[in-house]
């Protein structure tokens, strides 16, 4: 797996990355629901250089102009709930693109010990399409994992994937390296180091879903 942090280089991403992480600012759900899809959009756009192109012809109402367009047909797929607003600006910009959804969650079994639970699963056929999955924190890697391998077993084999998760952990990072195939590729904004015991990342954000859709039960 190929992982790409676009926090690395001095842009305006880095600007959104330090709105969502400041606690008086992420109050604001309105705020943070809207930095999401702004992410979306930003990493749609990085993404999109790593697609395959080809020049077509367009009819202007003057003449007929040459450009190169993406060949690829994209399936944008999000594990329910923080990352819809994220989907959503990836959505916008590959607007052709069609879609998948997984719920999936931490179910607790005593402790801190928990497991992934996977009730929902919908998507088109997968086979030779380029499949994007948006989640905004990554802090294990094991819902992410679950769920892109719940997609293949539903839709196919896609020909790459992209997770686009703006905040990933060290750990999670090494568990997807462990257990993804060559043709995936990691798009984040921010590497945290620490995992606490409830595996919740530090310096982190908080709960992404609570901040964009209030607190659950």
């Amino acid at each position: 797996m190929k992982v790409i942090n676009l926090g690395e280089a001095d842009s305006v991403l880095n600007n959104i990355i330090a709105q969502m992480r400041d606690k008086t600012v992420q109050k604001d759900s309105l705020r943070f629901r809207y930095n999401l899809e702004r992410l979306g959009h930003i990493f749609a756009y990085e993404l999109s250089k790593a697609l395959d192109y080809s020049p077509k012809d367009v009819i202007t109402p003057l003449a007929t102009a040459r450009v190169r367009t993406s060949d690829a047909k994209i399936v944008v797929s999000t594990i329910l709930r923080a990352g819809l607003p994220l989907h959503k600006g990836i959505l916008d910009v590959f607007d052709n693109a069609e879609n998948a959804f997984v719920a999936a969650f931490r179910k607790y079994d005593k402790g801190d010990e928990f497991h992934i639970n996977v009730e929902y699963c919908t998507c088109p056929d997968l086979t030779g399409k380029t499949l994007i999955i948006a989640d905004t924190m990554l802090a294990t890697g094991a819902s992410i994992e679950i769920a892109y391998h719940k997609l293949i077993d539903e839709g196919g084999e896609p020909v790459h994937t992209h997770f686009v998760c703006p905040i990933a952990s060290i750990y999670a990072i090494e568990f997807l390296q462990r257990h993804l195939p060559e043709n995936t590729t990691l798009w984040t904004a921010a590497v945290d180091e620490e995992l606490t015991s409830h595996s919740y990342i530090v310096p982190g954000l908080g709960d992404a879903g609570d901040l964009a859709y209030g607190a659950k039960l």
